[in-house]
């Protein structure tokens, strides 16, 4: 859930920054199935990143509201927000195992 409501979060931020809604991947529509898959220390250090990203967007997107609301231009801010963000999120998905062509590992 949380993934999902950062995923939001950032199409939030990219509006503000006027950027168009970005397309989701395929391994940004389904990291928290595929990120099962990996080990306990990439699962935690995605668990954390998650956390980490919602303790910046969360006053961020306030910030940016607030600015917005005063009638100031916020896209400059907004999209040094979104930049952060698609880092981050990029780094979390780096952590996904290889699934190769035939999708995830599995096991029975």
């Amino acid at each position: 859930m949380r993934w999902a409501a950062l995923g939001e979060a950032g199409q939030v931020v990219a509006m503000l920054a006027g950027l168009e809604a970005e397309r989701q991947s395929k391994d940004v529509r389904n990291f928290p199935a595929l990120i099962r898959d990996a080990d306990k220390w990439q699962r935690d250090l995605a668990d954390h990143g998650c956390a980490d990203l919602a303790a910046v967007m969360e006053p961020g997107i306030s910030a940016l509201l607030a600015i917005n609301a005063r009638g100031a231009d916020c896209r400059p801010a907004a999209l040094a927000l979104w930049r952060e963000f698609v880092k981050a999120r990029d780094g979390m998905l780096a952590l996904l195992p290889p699934s190769g062509q035939m999708g995830p590992r599995r096991s029975a």
